[in-house]
């Protein structure tokens, strides 16, 4: 997602050093016990789409009401974004992971707690600061301790990344089968072992020579290849995170029936962002790459319009279940793309890169929400293959800026 204390662009990461070309899954325990709650904080994005329905009859609360716990952690995960690099730069890696993780405890403890939607949502939003913290730094501790460079660094991280977004559903749909509270209390449990595994296991990596200055991150976007990079991601996740806040609604299933379709979905995700993309990326490019799997999630966002429209649970179903694929793609390509596009340091191209796309997380849910509410559960869908048509078009028109990515 983010990469806060990489090494600047042209720069060797350690992990090239220590053997190019090695297998991404022989690591160090402290990059295991780093890539062990990455998945857990990934976990977090997802843990809530079964309990959705629950959480709404729990709390009287309306869909648009509770969409606003995935709106209020993402913006605040975006602006997060931008202070990130500044204080790790300060403090180092370690201690921004920790940090992130400490926050992310107490959060998840006082979600569970809350006793209204209004608590709820504030204590999400603190839970997002502490995620942006944790995610943000996580790439590049791995990247700096991983053995096999950095592919192999992305690699595991996007598996990480797949591993948390399938199996947060699933913890969601078996613990809130009980109690719609227990996730959370759940999640900051979990995050608690994760505090301890990278006490004891990580070293400190070393800080970085130049400190980054708050500015930094917007300062990079006026490079023209990293703000296309980050427009298009964001009406990419507005799409994404249209299928993920809002199915839950449409679907009328039960804590399991929505953690089981979520967690296919899941897999998926982590299947394709580790398997299928390296590979598209290598014979067809990074931004044809792109192409074929914003593509892909457009006719995947029609088909569920269209069965949502006949009342076809079995096609919204599968088609929700598909969008795995491009999705996982895209999250991957992103992620290199990023990294890659600009001349800035990549934490700070980084930074600015997710503060924007980030945007697209946390209008979508509110908005699809209130389209589904107010006007029609196939609309949300409409709007998200319309994103998708945005996102190519802006990849198509600004295409020249992307010289520094393989076409």
């Amino acid at each position: 997602m983010s990469t806060t204390d990489l090494p600047p662009a042209g720069q060797a990461a350690p992990a090239t050093r220590e053997g190019a070309g090695a297998s991404p899954w022989r690591q160090p325990l402290s990059v295991w016990a780093t890539a062990g709650a990455a998945v857990v904080a990934f976990m977090g994005i997802g843990l809530v789409d079964p309990i959705l329905p629950s959480i709404a009859q729990g709390l009287h609360a309306t869909p648009s009401q509770v969409s606003l716990l995935f709106t209020s952690y993402f913006l605040v995960t975006a602006v997060a974004m931008l202070v990130t690099g500044f204080i790790s730069s300060r403090i180092g890696g370690k201690a921004t992971l920790l940090l992130g993780l400490a926050l992310v405890v107490v959060f998840a403890a006082l979600s569970g707690a809350s006793g209204s939607v209004g608590e709820l949502i504030g204590f999400r939003a603190g839970w997002g600061l502490g995620n942006a913290l944790f995610v943000a730094t996580a790439l590049s501790v791995i990247v700096g301790s991983a053995v096999g460079g950095m592919e192999s660094a992305i690699v595991l991280y996007e598996a990480a990344l797949g591993v948390g977004i399938a199996s947060g559903p699933l913890m969601g749909a078996v613990l809130g089968d009980w109690h719609w509270r227990a996730p959370f209390f759940g999640t900051a449990v979990l995050m608690a072992v994760g505090f301890i595994l990278i006490t004891t296991l990580l070293k400190a990596p070393p800080r970085p020579a130049q400190k980054t200055r708050l500015g930094d991150p917007l300062r990079a976007l006026a490079h023209g290849g990293l703000s296309t990079t980050a427009v298009t991601a964001l009406f990419y996740n507005f799409a994404f995170f249209t299928v993920l806040a809002f199915t839950p609604f449409v679907l009328g299933m039960s804590p399991y029936g929505i953690g089981a379709v979520f967690f296919s979905w899941g897999v998926l995700v982590a299947v394709s962002s580790v398997v299928a993309a390296p590979r598209l990326q290598h014979r067809l490019g990074s931004v044809r790459t792109l192409h074929v799997a914003l593509g892909l999630l457009l006719v995947l966002q029609a088909a569920i319009a269209v069965s949502a429209g006949l009342d076809a649970q079995v096609g919204v179903v599968a088609a929700v279940v598909l969008t795995g694929v491009p999705i996982g793609m895209n999250n991957t390509v992103f992620t290199e793309a990023a990294m890659e596009v600009s001349d800035a340091p990549r934490p700070v191209a980084s930074a600015g890169y997710n503060f924007v796309r980030w945007m697209g997380g946390a209008l979508a849910p509110f908005v699809a929400a209130k389209l589904g509410e107010e006007v029609s559960p196939v609309l949300p869908y409409v709007v998200g293959a319309a994103c998708c048509l945005v996102a190519m078009g802006v990849l198509v028109v600004r295409r020249h800026h992307l010289g520094a990515l393989k076409a």
